[in-house]
């Protein structure tokens, strides 16, 4: 069987983590229309009888900032050393310069696939003009145009990715679609629900961590912290008399409970970690190694 890892890149807000939702048909990687939403590596791994493929979806490519960026850059830098393929997304409405000149920074030594992305919202003159633009490029094998809201056609998008991969004993169980913990997914959908609920800066400045996630005979029972950086913020999460935290409490239960299958029960608490961003224990403590 064909068998490989086949890893996504691109700039903040290309669509990488909607590709990925849409090939695995399942949800595992959060989305906002806000960049920066992916933190982490993201694995997705989809087993046929003719082929594993162990999909990553990897954050926007940046600058780093502060320590949570670099640690977000580094798992761009573990996905480019064990990519067998590398799908390169861009957006068709995007400047393609700065596309071309990321593309080329990662010095890419295996098969890329140019995934040109949104065509559902440019004209047919510039999807052209961007397929041109990137079949010239040394890095780019073969070119595929999507819409990855609108639904992708994941049987031929499979078969172009396949050419590209060797055979092999499969990594994983048939039944395994990632190898992150649970506790990671429940602390996505509450992460995901701060970027719907809250502007400005709260979504770039918290992070979730899960305290206790206990399976109980009727239900599951999960607690988890919510860091900010500042008491203000914390204040703004809260809300008046509590409102917002309990609004995210029953939208975040409501994701979580969809994806598990199962009734839960959320509890959600709000700390104050001081530029816990740069702060390397305090990154390490909440997942960012």
């Amino acid at each position: 069987m064909k068998v490989g890892f086949v890893n996504i890149f691109g700039k903040p807000n290309a669509g990488k983590s909607t590709l990925l939702n849409a090939l695995m048909e399942e949800k595992l990687a959060i989305v906002s229309p806000k960049v920066q939403t992916t933190r982490h590596r993201i694995k997705g791994i989809l087993t046929e009888d003719e082929y594993q493929i162990v999909f990553s979806d990897t954050p926007g490519i940046i600058e780093p900032k502060y320590k949570l960026h670099e640690k977000m850059m580094g798992a761009v830098k573990n996905s480019l050393e064990d990519a067998d393929v590398a799908l390169l997304i861009v957006d068709v409405n995007e400047d393609l310069q700065d596309c071309d000149s990321i593309f080329n920074s990662l010095k890419l030594k295996v098969p890329a696939i140019v995934v040109i992305n949104k065509i559902d919202r440019a004209s047919q003159e510039k999807i052209r003009s961007s397929i041109e633009f990137f079949s010239g490029k040394p890095y780019c094998k073969k070119t595929i145009t999507i819409s990855a809201t609108s639904g992708i056609n994941k049987k031929k998008f499979i078969r172009e990715i396949l050419e590209f991969l060797p055979d092999g004993e499969p990594f994983f169980d048939k039944e395994e679609i990632s190898d992150l913990q649970t506790r990671f997914f429940v602390a996505e959908f509450v992460r995901e629900k701060i970027f719907d609920l809250f502007g400005d800066e709260i979504p770039y400045q918290s992070t979730v961590v899960v305290n206790e996630f206990k399976e109980k005979s009727t239900l599951i029972k999960i607690s988890a912290d919510i860091i900010v950086q500042r008491e203000s913020q914390k204040a703004i999460i809260l809300g008046e008399g509590g409102k917002m935290i309990k609004k995210l409490g029953t939208e975040s239960r409501r994701s979580i409970e969809e994806f598990l299958q199962q009734k839960v029960f959320l509890e959600l608490f709000v700390k104050v970690r001081d530029k816990w961003r740069d702060n390397d224990t305090w990154l390490k403590e909440y997942g960012y190694h």
